[in-house]
């Protein structure tokens, strides 16, 4: 179980394909919300993937499963119900969302210094589970590549700027990712949602190597221009995770969020960056984000070491 949102069900992967590599015979079930389920429908570590309907309705069609075991990857009120329901044996991961709470309100770091990967694994342990070391799953279509070529004009060499994210407090402001595009050494592509249409538009103004896709793209489209991409720019969102399932380098540019959440690149490529503030006696200000800076200066992003982005971003690609 595991019902939102982009980057936590691609940060579920390594635990669907390990219990379906070295548990023998099993089975594998996956349950999420109707918008994320094309994101697992290409997975061939999982024989089925169900979407929440009606609470009564969704008991019903996986108590008609007969599943043996719950892993529970979400772990709310939600799951809870279900679990409550379906009287099934399962195993739920821990949030620690106390250690967080302290984290975010007293800026006291109790959180262990494990990846949340890793920490998923512990709620399959009792099955000898073991993480391969292989990180992160994100499978699309290789049909994508004529289809992507057909309805773009894109380059042979590109980056990828994410400029998306869940909440306006995980994302600079378009002049900073204007800098950044204007410094890069290489074609840039912007990708994002139909939310980001309008920044896109303002960055990519009068810019001759910036290209701006946003809203444009599916989120499989997103992903294989990730894929194909020499590097990839991005906040603290769900296609950072899906750049982290195909080995590219990241630099992650961090603003009310933090690394210590246990949620950065997961086994991303070795010239990988993170780029954050720190000691910024706000910081974290929320586990998720704000729609607004809630000291009104917005230091974690404005504060930003630009041209240090760009200098990085110019050495990768150099190599």
């Amino acid at each position: 179980m595991r019902f939102s949102s982009i980057g936590d069900i691609v940060l579920t992967t390594p635990v669907v394909r390990c219990l379906k590599q070295q548990v023998e015979g099993a089975v594998v079930h996956f349950i999420t919300k109707p918008a994320y389920a094309s994101m697992l429908e290409a997975n061939p570590y999982i024989d089925k993937v169900h979407t929440l309907g009606s609470f009564r309705e969704t008991v019903n069609e996986l108590r008609d499963e007969g599943f043996d075991y719950i892993i529970d990857l979400h772990n709310n009120i939600r799951t809870l119900r279900f679990k409550h329901k379906l009287k099934v044996l399962d195993f739920s991961f821990d949030k620690l969302n106390r250690q967080k709470w302290m984290l975010v309100n007293f800026k006291k770091n109790k959180l262990p210094d494990i990846h949340i990967v890793d920490r998923y694994f512990e709620t399959v342990k009792l099955f000898d589970v073991v993480n391969d070391g292989l990180g992160l799953d994100f499978f699309v279509s290789q049909d994508l590549d004529n289809q992507i070529s057909q309805k773009f004009s894109i380059p042979d060499n590109y980056v990828v700027f994410a400029i998306g994210g869940q909440h306006a407090t995980k994302k600079m402001p378009a002049e900073k990712i204007r800098e950044i595009c204007s410094g890069v050494n290489e074609s840039v592509i912007l990708i994002g949602g139909k939310e980001d249409q309008n920044a896109g538009e303002e960055i990519a103004l009068n810019l001759s190597n910036v290209i701006n896709l946003c809203g444009k793209t599916s989120l499989d489209e997103s992903a294989f221009l990730v894929k194909k991409s020499l590097l990839v720019i991005t906040h603290d969102t769900g296609m950072m995770h899906i750049a982290a399932a195909y080995k590219k380098d990241i630099l992650s540019v961090w603003g009310n969020t933090v690394p210590e959440f246990g949620m950065y690149p997961y086994m991303a490529g070795e010239n990988s960056e993170i780029f954050e503030i720190k000691n910024l006696n706000c910081r974290p200000c929320s586990k998720i984000g704000f729609d607004k800076c809630p000291k009104k200066h917005f230091d974690c992003m404005q504060k930003q070491d630009i041209p240090a982005i760009v200098k990085k971003a110019n050495q990768i690609l150099e190599r």
